[in-house]
């Protein structure tokens, strides 16, 4: 409609709706702070004053001048008592229909392939269901604490796959970060959509147009370490002066070098097991400290505003009835994976260098199934993807099914040449 008479104006770029001379130009100070609150402004807020993403799980309708939004699929998490006797049947039959359904294309159909279990998994389902040989990337550092090519090489040799590797250099994710930034319209609290950046490009420069990728399994199957973290914190805080427990954080994150004393004040005093948002205190509480560099115009314009407050607020009414393994599942699909694995960590970088990406582990059906498993099908003990590991035997090779995910995957710790760079 004519501007000024209730005119709609929607792109997939904030770049496209500031070109019409319509939209201003302006931060929103609010979905700054959900940057720095939770790593990703969280729908339908953005860091754009004036400017509405579309929630995940909703449809939109604008007629005459009016928008309405409506919710078509809501997360929920029905545990079960005990595990199906035909689970992994299951299992077997939503992966393998679940990556069939997303190889079907007009073009070759590729896999990111990382070296880990997920991608490893889809990559080898790709290759399964193919009539072509599949063609799959990764990327590794040439600093050797973040080198997995070896894992990449030996399941790309497993899979019979034609295997490409990006190899990341010392000022590479410095080089491309100013690009990187342009295309994923947010401010970022770390570098590693940098290396996805690049891992499109040179999937691009292949002639690959489509790729499955592994996303959404660690929410699913309880991946990643915070799952592992809540149920140690959750242990230490039923006797907070046992050293003995805090020791248990000595397993989970022994790269850090921490001593009960720290594990105690990071951990510990993050919050009790009855908060809400017990599991993602420790984290919300660390990137929180991005505040401390807010000038004081920003600190007037946000007054009252609480990103942690807003998040608490939409928390569904049956959050309280799930389990606390179920709710930290819940907040990582919602804070994480949706506007930041997925957005600016995902189809922004792939699209920036016009890439789709598809992602098996995100069918409604398989996050159905597994939101039902009882947690320790899971996470048993500290064992991360049981039901995916033990469903996965003969699939892809051992040393990667038992392996546990390297601590720094996504090349946040090669960009600290950033600190030194111009744009800076």
């Amino acid at each position: 409609q004519p501007p000024g008479r209730g005119a709609l104006y929607f792109a997939s770029e904030v770049k496209a709706l500031f070109a019409t001379g319509e939209v201003e130009a302006a931060a929103d100070y609010a979905g700054i702070d959900e940057v720095f609150t939770l790593w990703a402004a969280r729908p339908p807020r953005t860091p754009f004053r004036g400017v509405s993403a579309l929630e995940p799980g909703s449809w939109a309708v604008w007629k005459d001048g009016v928008l309405r939004v409506r919710r078509y699929y809501e997360l929920e998490y029905p545990e079960a008592a005990e595990e199906s006797p035909d689970a992994l049947a299951q299992l077997d039959e939503l992966m393998r229909t679940g990556v069939d359904l997303r190889m079907r294309a007009d073009v070759p159909v590729g896999g990111y392939l990382s070296g880990g279990l997920d991608s490893s998994i889809t990559c080898a389902l790709a290759t399964a269901s193919s009539p072509y040989q599949v063609r799959t990337f990764s990327v590794t550092f040439d600093d050797p604490r973040f080198d997995e090519s070896a894992y990449q090489r030996a399941v790309a040799a497993h899979i019979h796959s034609q295997h490409a590797i990006q190899s990341i250099g010392g000022t590479a994710v410095a080089e491309v970060f100013p690009d990187v930034v342009w295309h994923a319209e947010t401010p970022l609290v770390r570098t590693a959509p940098a290396p996805m950046y690049l891992l499109s490009r040179l999937t691009r420069d292949a002639g690959i147009k489509v790729v499955l990728t592994g996303e959404g399994a660690d929410e699913l199957f309880l991946g990643y370490d915070l799952f592992k973290e809540t149920v140690v914190r959750e242990f230490c805080l039923r006797q907070p002066k046992s050293t003995r427990r805090l020791r248990l954080f000595d397993r989970l994150y022994p790269y850090l070098g921490g001593t009960g004393e720290f594990w105690s004040r990071f951990f510990l005093q993050a919050g009790f097991p009855d908060d809400p948002l017990f599991s993602h205190l420790p984290r919300i509480r660390l990137t929180s400290r991005i505040k401390d560099f807010y000038a004081s115009g920003m600190r007037d314009a946000l007054g009252g505003w609480s990103a942690e407050a807003a998040l608490r607020d939409s928390l569904p009414p049956e959050f309280k009835r799930w389990s606390r393994l179920n709710r930290a599942a819940y907040l990582e699909m919602v804070t994480l994976l949706s506007p930041y694995l997925l957005s600016s960590q995902g189809d922004r970088m792939g699209m920036a260098h016009g890439i789709e990406g598809r992602f098996p582990f995100l069918d409604h059906r398989l996050f159905e199934f597994a939101a039902a498993l009882p947690e320790r099908s899971k996470l048993r003990r500290l064992r991360e993807k049981d039901i995916l590991r033990r469903w996965a035997a003969g699939i892809v090779p051992p040393a990667v099914r038992e392996r546990r995910a390297p601590r720094v995957r996504d090349g946040s710790a090669p960009g600290a040449e950033l600190a030194s760079g111009g744009d800076l």
